[in-house]
């Protein structure tokens, strides 16, 4: 028989299938502290929790029996993983279960931000009758944008074209081909910006997403435009949209989530009529809560029976020669992954990994799934993983392919990465430098030797006299120290490169006034 820890208020419909498993008995013991937790785990093979439970070092060191900790629900920040996957246990949580429940509460928002529902019912229970107030606009006919068409934005799409919407769709793995399948207009953040009557968000929030939509978009959207986010808070500037709103470019907004939970008394949100909030509803519905509950259930009961699971979001199993020769690359893929997932432009298509040397001689599946990790992480966060980045890049149609080779251009080891995206193809090298650690060592056709690591610019530009005189001005004018410089080139005054790593990250005007120096063609900035 194995057992199983509840220690989180969980539904006991959502947990049915533990109870009717024969082979399975369940306990809930809730509200325990870490002793308390500490001096019981060890008597059993899973854990169940939710967001209250700390599942420390220290729980999992004593929980000698451990094959498995389910989590209820998507974020896993209250588990230790790197303590997990040390100890050889699987956790595991439910990604899908509040997929509908958020996109129901974005269309109740969106709904009631259309009609002003919630201002109208305070007045009423208020005992005046007012109707010329509260004159509304319709769905039918609106462009609708959606920025994230993951799981949540495509069926936030689909119900907006039940509605009579157009929608205009942008995500960095949405292809033509994938949009019209959705039957969704491809555009940019801008685009989508410039062109929705609403526009909801439903991105994870990243060092790429947050604040994607600020000053400069609210600038381009259209007078009366109306913007809702279920997602995370910091996706859209608070204070850009308070702005916009007292100028008249937003006619309301419709917010489920803050920068900072909860939020201050005087937060500028909670006394504005145009804006219309609720406290992190979005996954808040019953259904939504059994749903977690019977994924994370059938998937403790797969794990203890030693049979095929899915939704683990630490490292998979995998034999010691292998994970020996692998496991110093892993930090490596990773960031050649976010270096390039930040280079390129366009949505994804492809992706290429190309492994030499005495890697060749092993499965790399396991490496491939941090690269893909790293590629996917700048716009995804902690949404993907290693165990999910296969499955989460195929459900965008972003094809992988892998590739070994015997050609190590003088490395023991070399890995090579490309992006095919629909505007570019761009390629890129790193390896294991002894006494040196992980180097980025080829950035397209140019060789260089850069740490994958801080604030970079990728500088392309034409190679003549003066340009890195006047880019160190530019930057020591604006305070942004240059720490180390690669130049790249391959015949003199043809095409070059420059990679700088610089002590903090340059603000968006610093980029705009090195993109406009005279012989540059790009500049990309790069946080690792």
């Amino acid at each position: 028989m194995f057992k199983v820890l509840i220690s989180d208020p969980i539904s006991d419909m959502g947990i049915q299938k533990l109870y009717d498993a024969e082979d399975v008995t369940v306990e809930k013991k809730t509200g325990l502290s870490e002793d308390e937790l500490a001096a019981i785990i060890g008597e059993y093979d899973a854990l169940l929790v939710r967001s209250q439970t700390k599942v420390t070092p220290r729980i999992m060191e004593a929980g000698k029996k451990l094959k498995a900790i389910g989590r209820a629900g998507v974020g896993v920040d209250n588990i230790d993983l790197n303590a997990a996957t040390e100890r050889g246990i699987v956790v595991i949580n439910a990604p899908d279960g509040n997929t509908i429940s958020t996109c129901e509460h974005t269309f109740a928002m969106m709904m009631a931000l259309a009609r002003n529902i919630p201002q109208a019912y305070k007045k009423t229970v208020g005992g005046e009758w007012d109707r010329k107030s509260f004159v509304g606009v319709e769905l039918r006919n609106k462009v609708l944008g959606v920025i994230g068409m993951g799981r949540i934005g495509s069926e936030v799409a689909k119900r907006a074209k039940a509605f009579g919407m157009e929608v205009v769709g942008y995500d960095p793995f949405l292809t033509e081909d994938r949009a019209e399948k959705l039957g969704v207009k491809l555009g940019t953040v801008n685009e989508v910006s410039a062109q929705a009557d609403f526009i909801t968000v439903h991105t994870p929030l990243t060092n790429e997403t947050r604040g994607i939509l600020s000053k400069p978009q609210f600038e381009l959207m259209k007078q009366g435009v109306r913007i809702i986010n279920c997602a995370r808070g910091g996706i859209i500037d608070e204070g850009a949209l308070v702005e916009a709103i007292d100028q008249g470019i937003v006619a309301g907004a419709a917010f489920d989530v803050f920068v900072s939970e909860p939020p201050t008394a005087d937060h500028p949100f909670l006394n504005n009529p145009k804006i219309i909030v609720t406290p992190h509803l979005g996954a808040s519905t019953i259904e939504a809560q059994e749903n977690v509950a019977i994924d994370v259930s059938e998937e403790l009961l797969h794990i203890l029976r030693d049979e095929p699971f899915k939704n683990a979001v630490n490292m998979p199993p995998v034999p010691a020669n292998v994970l020996s020769k692998l496991q110093p690359y892993f930090e490596l893929g990773d960031k050649m992954g976010q270096f390039l997932a930040q280079m390129v432009d366009g949505a994804i298509g492809e992706i290429i990994i190309n492994v030499s040397g005495d890697l060749a001689d092993v499965d790399t599946q396991p490496l491939a799934r941090y690269i893909i990790k790293g590629v996917l992480s700048p716009y995804m966060g902690s949404e993907v993983n290693i165990v999910n980045s296969m499955h989460l890049a195929k459900s965008r149609d972003v094809k992988i392919e892998r590739q070994k080779s015997s050609t190590t251009k003088g490395f023991t080891n070399l890995i090579s990465l490309t992006l095919k995206t629909d505007k570019e193809e761009k390629t890129i090298a790193g390896t294991l430098l002894n006494g040196y650690g992980a180097r980025i060592v080829q950035v397209d056709q140019y060789p260089v030797d850069i740490a994958p690591a801080g604030n970079i610019l990728l500088i392309s530009h034409t190679d003549k006299p003066g340009i890195v005189g006047r880019l160190g001005t530019l930057l020591g004018t604006n305070d942004v120290n240059i720490a180390t410089m690669q130049v790249g080139r391959k015949v003199i005054g043809g095409s070059a490169i420059m990679v700088l790593t610089i002590d903090k990250p340059a603000e968006k005007a610093v980029i705009d006034e090195i993109a406009a120096l005279d012989g540059l063609t790009s500049v990309k900035k790069i946080q690792l």
